[in-house]
């Protein structure tokens, strides 16, 4: 098997050796080309070399969530196409690994490819699904271009939250789960629309769901994670269907001490709910519009601002190790 593996040098919980050693591991099983990733986006063009390439079988990403999206879209740029496309397995790196855990993978580097090295070697694999997001024609954010996610992405409130997290860690703040809930806190005290939603969501033959403050879009559970702690906003969701949807009418202080404790304490059979909630599970397509300019975030990275969002779940889009 010809295989390349993708690194990211600053990936937060793995060193040079440790990486060295798992390069090591892997090339004693597969023929390994390992590239480090130099510049923002790199990972998605060696993704999009391994795609067009005719002997690439498998591609490895060795980092965080961000390198695994990056990677995802390099292989998904001419579209899905599990049965051509190569595998793709994850070495979990970063400091939260949603995608890899989500799998069922070992949240350490050094297990993780243990526990890759025996799938390959019972052929053990899995097809899963994948949102796209794009730019909704007719709209100022018709241009922008598409962007598949592995597990989530944000419209309003969290994704403030992630790109206050981002500038933070532009200052040499380390990424730990202390710095993402005095972002929360502060996200909330200058939320301007904590009351009062900008939020449409529109689906083909339902009526729209309006004012949200908040709306988080999950391809599987558990969203994301606060240390060890899984945080489920939509239990349904599942890398086996669509996409599903939390969305939030208020951000008042009874509502975010009732919905933050029910997140907390949320399991695969409970998420969040009450009279300001609203989930829906298994969707296909459907648009988040809102009248104010928004933060919005696919798998962790802030994206900057938008006013409309238009979302594809997509059900076999590629074939992972597992």
């Amino acid at each position: 098997m010809r295989a390349l593996l993708v690194v990211n040098p600053a990936a937060t919980t793995t060193s040079a050796r440790t990486r060295d050693v798992l390069i090591h591991a892997l090339a004693s099983k597969m023929k390994l080309e390992a590239v480090t990733t130099e510049y923002r986006g790199h990972a998605r063009d060696l993704g999009r070399r391994a795609a067009e390439s005719d002997d690439i079988e498998l591609v490895v990403a060795l980092g965080g969530d961000g390198t695994v999206n990056e990677v995802v879209n390099g292989l998904l740029h001419h579209g899905p196409d599990p049965d051509r496309l190569p595998r793709l397995a994850v070495v979990p790196g970063g400091s939260t690994n949603v995608f890899a855990r989500a799998l069922g993978l070992p949240n350490d580097a050094v297990e993780a490819t243990g526990a890759i090295l025996d799938a390959l070697a019972r052929q053990s694999e899995r097809t899963v699904g994948l949102g796209l997001a794009a730019g909704t024609p007719g709209t100022e954010d018709e241009s922008v271009p598409s962007r598949w996610f592995t597990f989530c992405a944000g419209f309003g409130f969290d994704a403030g939250v992630v790109g206050r997290v981002e500038q933070q860690r532009e200052r040499g703040k380390r990424s730990t789960h202390a710095l993402y809930v005095r972002q929360v806190v502060r996200q909330l005290l200058d939320e301007p629309h904590r009351r009062h939603g900008t939020i449409t969501l529109d689906r083909p033959g339902e009526d729209p769901v309006t004012d949200l403050v908040l709306s988080i879009v999950c391809n599987t559970a558990p969203y994301s994670y606060l240390g060890n702690r899984p945080l489920y906003a939509s239990p349904g969701a599942s890398f086996d269907t669509a996409l599903d949807v939390l969305g939030l009418n208020s951000l008042g202080p009874s509502a975010v001490a009732r919905y933050a404790t029910q997140l907390l304490t949320s399991s695969p059979e409970k998420g969040p709910h009450g009279r300001h909630a609203v989930a829906l599970h298994d969707l296909t397509d459907f648009t988040l519009h809102s009248k104010a300019r928004l933060p919005f975030q696919m798998d962790g990275d802030h994206l900057g601002l938008r006013t409309s969002v238009t979302f594809t779940g997509v059900r076999r889009a590629l074939r992972v190790i597992v």
